[in-house]
């Protein structure tokens, strides 16, 4: 499998040239978001502090602790599923031109249109990795709407984070559809093996 280092904010060519099936590393700028953040977004009408162009977005909803002096400390990052979220992507790719979703389980198919007409792709993160992607963010930057954490807007700077599967593309192709067709192609042969009608 190619195997792709980037720099965030990513361009359109950077996310048009992987492959489902690639893995990426990245390093560079990236925002948390989970639920409410975009809740607050979408449905509340409230539009997001900073630019999110060009960048990532990791589902999360972080564990941190604010210092004395205002700054924000890491404890545990770790990732969420996607698919309850997947109502606010296609306004995330679209309207704001977020260019990669990173998270677990996928999206569903609004989204992979909107990958498709837009230039995005989906990341599959590994399940339980939380004390590695933790490791892999050097700071955080900024929280907006800081009222609204844990599930505020956080702002990352990450080194090496991944590895991180290309489960969705831009090119229309998504992995858990293919897995999942496979499956149900060979689960007829199997009940045969097993002998159930």
């Amino acid at each position: 499998m190619p195997e792709y280092h980037l720099h965030s904010p990513f361009s359109e060519e950077d996310v048009r040239q992987l492959q489902a099936g690639d893995i990426v590393y990245f390093d560079g700028l990236l925002f948390g978001i989970r639920d409410l953040t975009q809740i607050y977004m979408f449905d509340q009408n409230h539009e997001p502090p900073v630019s999110l162009a060009g960048a990532p977005c990791i589902h999360t909803a972080p564990s941190l602790r604010k210092t004395a002096d205002g700054k924000w400390q890491k404890i545990c990052v770790g990732t969420t599923t996607s698919t309850r979220m997947n109502r606010f992507t296609p306004a995330l790719i679209g309207r704001y031109g977020v260019r990669a979703i990173i998270g677990k389980g996928g999206l569903y198919k609004d989204s992979l249109e909107a990958m498709k007409t837009h230039g995005a792709v989906y990341l599959a993160i590994v399940g339980g990795a939380a004390a590695l992607e933790t490791q892999q963010i050097e700071e955080v930057e900024a929280v907006h709407w800081e009222h609204l954490h844990p599930e505020a807007l956080y702002q990352f700077r990450v080194r090496d984070f991944g590895p991180l599967s290309v489960a969705m593309d831009s090119h229309g192709r998504n992995l858990y559809a293919e897995v999942r067709d496979e499956a149900l192609r060979r689960l007829p042969e199997i009940y045969r093996k097993l002998g159930v009608a």
